[in-house]
């Protein structure tokens, strides 16, 4: 079976998912979530999966670079959820859920970091971006964009990403390979995809609560728009925004968009 997309089939099957939709592997593409909303854009249907050896111009949230060179798993899902925006809106925190199961059943102890940081060893393992579009017509899509390190030598780092980023391989000592690790998270996303849709935000948050970091209750500062906010962490609501209680005892609610970056001060 020489064919990739053939055998993570079949890994996926062995774990009893029938995948429904095409998987397109590439060598190299500039993002795999551009490739999935072109794709949604000529009416792919749900679970189209677009799979990249590398990307060449690779990205996180607020356009921010994500690196992605060869050894990682680079892989979007195109979804067509029929469920209210305000459920659309908590797909992050359902693929963050399903990339920690799916990074745990590899042997890597992971935490959720608010919103979408996958972490181990308190450095960087795993990003996801959900991206979409015409929410609310007849044909919304999302487009769910993971990024995990599998293996990543010292020269093939950043320098600015040599203390913040980690890899499985780092980690373990052994790489479990692009197709196994796409089937660990796929598998998981379709679970939580479905929790989501069926079981609403409830089931998702408090599966999100039980990934993330022990950050509650500490104090940390927030980039928000340019302008630094700080406060003690109180929690996610259901909405999936973060509290905040600042200083003068008030309480500020964060949403994803609005924050480019999140750090504790203590």
């Amino acid at each position: 079976m020489s064919d990739p997309a053939q055998r993570i089939r079949a890994l996926l099957l062995a774990r009893g998912v029938d995948w429904p939709a095409a998987i397109e592997c590439f060598e190299s593409v500039a993002s795999t979530n551009d490739v999935a909303k072109d794709l949604a854009r000529t009416g792919a249907p749900q679970w189209t999966t677009v799979l990249a050896g590398e990307q060449t111009a690779g990205r996180g949230r607020h356009g921010h670079a994500w690196h992605s060179s060869r050894g990682g798993l680079f892989v979007s899902v195109l979804l067509r959820p029929s469920f209210p925006v305000s459920q659309v809106a908590l797909l992050p925190f359902a693929a963050g859920v399903a990339v920690a199961e799916g990074v745990s059943d590899l042997g890597v102890a992971v935490r959720l970091k608010w919103p979408n940081d996958v972490l181990a060893d308190g450095r960087k393992l795993a990003g996801i971006l959900v991206e979409t579009s015409g929410l609310g017509e007849a044909q919304p899509s999302a487009v769910v964009g993971v990024g995990l390190n599998l293996r990543l030598s010292a020269n093939e780092i950043p320098a600015e990403l040599q203390e913040r980023a980690v890899s499985i391989e780092a980690l373990t000592d052994g790489d479990p390979g692009v197709e196994a690790a796409a089937a660990a998270v796929l598998s998981r996303l379709t679970v939580w995809y479905h929790a989501l849709e069926r079981r609403g935000a409830p089931a998702v948050l408090a599966a999100w609560r039980g990934w993330s970091i022990d950050w509650w209750g500490r104090r940390v500062s927030a980039l928000c728009a340019g302008s630094v906010v700080q406060g003690v962490l109180q929690g996610i609501d259901d909405r999936g925004a973060l509290l905040l209680r600042r200083d003068d005892g008030t309480e500020l609610a964060l949403l994803s968009g609005e924050v480019s970056e999140i750090r504790r001060t203590e």
